[in-house]
């Protein structure tokens, strides 16, 4: 029995944990924004961790449902209702049959997470039911949910225990400001020792543009280039390149003024240098990232990449166990 779309909110998409192994073609990874969120969503609803559940920005849907189920919100704080009545997030909660889920005003964060036991059960593509709307890909005919919609669910596996939670400590809420791990790329060398210092040292806020494809950054000092006789094919514009590859979670800044960090759904190459990395155990945390929220980006090595990736399997490996 499907669930019946009531109101969609402003994007909520239908997403897993992407498709990879066909960026060579020029179609990402996609997938949610805040995998971990996702993650642990799933675990509470007895879902294997790669279903596919729905990724709301902002603001909640309203969700009717035509049988008995057991649903979790992850991720940002946007606060569940069950017919009117509040509830917790992070929790596994039991939905009846003709019941609405809905959502109360958004608390902290940008994208919560909502597993359904059973999984959304759509059409994949690709090997994966994520929603790509500029490739038209997964989701619902390649596009967000709208009302009227049904959303087909899979089977339950019957492993849910409504109630369990995942801890506080666990939970990676994002802050009032924001810390961001760069790996300096194969083009620092095109800044300025200034501009290289200034980088880290400016406070840069949240732009308005900032969505699945990417997050704009503002407030900081420009960057100034080291001068060179352009390559064939660059452009005139300093931060222009050859076109390249852009690896996931890179960082380009479009003559020097604004620098925008590449996320799920990014164009996967092009003419705009790239001044490196956001280390991966940091991508979760843009995705929940609100326009204006200061933000300072930090330069790290690859052993301290390494050792932050360590400790978020650790954070998700303490989720898994405490769920069950």
């Amino acid at each position: 029995m499907p669930i019946n779309v009531i109101t969609s909110g402003i994007m909520t998409t239908i997403q897993d944990l992407g498709r990879p192994g066909y960026y060579h073609l020029g179609i990402p990874i996609g997938g949610a924004m805040d995998r971990l969120a996702l993650r642990a969503a799933n675990l509470l609803v007895g879902n294997p961790e790669t279903a596919a559940g729905l990724e709301a920005v902002f603001v909640g849907p309203e969700l009717e449902f035509t049988e008995d189920a057991t649903v979790a919100v992850c991720g940002a704080e946007l606060p569940p209702k069950i017919d009117g009545e509040e509830q917790p997030t992070w929790t596994a909660l039991a939905v009846k049959k003709g019941q609405v889920l809905s959502f109360d005003f958004l608390k902290a964060g940008a994208r919560a997470y909502i597993a359904i036991s059973g999984g959304i059960d759509t059409q994949p593509y690709l090997g994966s039911r994520s929603t790509y709307p500029i490739g038209a890909l997964g989701g619902v005919d390649g596009r967000a949910v709208q009302p009227g919609d049904e959303l087909p669910l899979g089977k339950a596996s019957g492993k849910a225990r409504p109630g369990a939670s995942v801890s506080e400590g666990n939970r990676r809420l994002p802050g009032a400001s924001a810390r961001l791990r760069v790996l300096p790329g194969l083009y620092w060398h095109r800044i300025t020792e200034e501009a290289q210092r200034t980088f880290f040292e400016d406070t840069w806020k949240v732009a308005n543009e900032a969505d699945r494809m990417g997050y704009r950054f503002q407030g900081g000092r420009p960057l100034d280039f080291v001068p060179r006789e352009q390559p064939f094919s660059a452009g005139s514009d300093p931060s222009n390149i050859t076109d390249a590859c852009y690896p996931y979670g890179s960082i380009q800044v479009p003559s020097g003024q604004e620098p925008i960090v590449l996320h799920r759904d990014a164009v996967s190459g092009g003419g705009y240098f790239m001044l490196g990395t956001i280390i991966s155990a940091d991508m979760d945390l843009i995705g929940q990232l609100q326009p204006n929220t200061p933000t300072q980006f930090v330069k790290v090595d690859m052993d301290e990449a390494l050792a932050a990736r360590k400790e978020r399997n650790t954070v998700l490996a303490a989720i898994r166990d405490e769920i069950g």
